[in-house]
């Protein structure tokens, strides 16, 4: 079987309901990035940055994987498929994706604020107070702006071994995911499904471009990735 990787974002999620939260003007709900999605943020207003991602995973309970997370897995019955995703929903995984890697965190899972690896499944709001075991305060298990993504280096190993890349919904402009693009073999395949993709075919020798939403463009894609099932 061909090894399939696939890159996510924001645009495949955003099809099923899931805010993408940044607005034009750079706010995510009206608050600066800083303020909610950094240390410094919780540091300085832990209620409110607790209320923000209670606000987020209390929508992405009532929302269902789409057409898209749903024919991804499809392709697992021809393709070794693995999912590399910058989004922090479990959709991919409710839709039955089996190999799943979360480079930003997970929404439903906390952790306390000393150490990282004390993760716990969170399926209710957090609040100042809240402690795990070892009588630390919880906090989201999201990786903000200026710390570090512990799962970029298994990723970094993933894509390189991929004979073929396929990116979705993600402008591929956001460091260091973006970078991971840059670990593939010379020559491989790379087929990018986005309404306005960010990216130029002339930047890879190998670029297929398929200007659609995730839901449009997945039969575009399994229709074209038809050429490598090894029969």
């Amino acid at each position: 079987m061909k090894k399939i990787v696939v890159l996510t974002g924001a645009g495949i999620s955003a099809e099923s309901g899931i805010k993408t939260f940044r607005d034009a003007d750079g706010l995510w709900e009206g608050h600066d990035i800083m303020e909610v999605a950094s240390p410094q943020g919780f540091k300085a207003n832990p209620a409110l940055v607790l209320d923000f991602y209670n606000q987020r995973r209390r929508q992405l309970l009532k929302v269902k994987p789409n057409t898209a997370h749903k024919k991804l897995v499809t392709l697992e019955k021809k393709f070794e498929v693995q999912i590399v995703t910058q989004n922090v929903d479990d959709l991919h995984e409710r839709a039955g994706s089996k190999k799943v890697i979360h480079l930003h965190g997970e929404l439903l899972k906390s952790r306390n604020i000393i150490n990282s690896e004390k993760i716990y499944t969170c399926k209710t709001d957090i609040k100042i107070g809240d402690k795990c075991k070892t009588d630390y305060q919880l906090r989201p298990h999201i990786v903000w702006f200026g710390e570090a993504v512990p799962m970029l280096n298994k990723a970094i190993e993933i894509v390189a071994e991929c004979d073929i890349l396929v990116i979705i919904g993600t402008s591929m402009q956001v460091y260091p995911a973006a970078s991971l693009v840059d670990y593939i073999k010379p020559n491989t395949p790379i087929y990018f499904i986005d309404p306005k993709p960010a990216i130029s075919e002339n930047r890879f020798n190998n670029l297929t471009i398929i200007s659609e939403t995730a839901t449009k463009g997945m039969p575009i894609l399994i229709e074209k990735l038809n050429q490598y099932i090894v029969k």
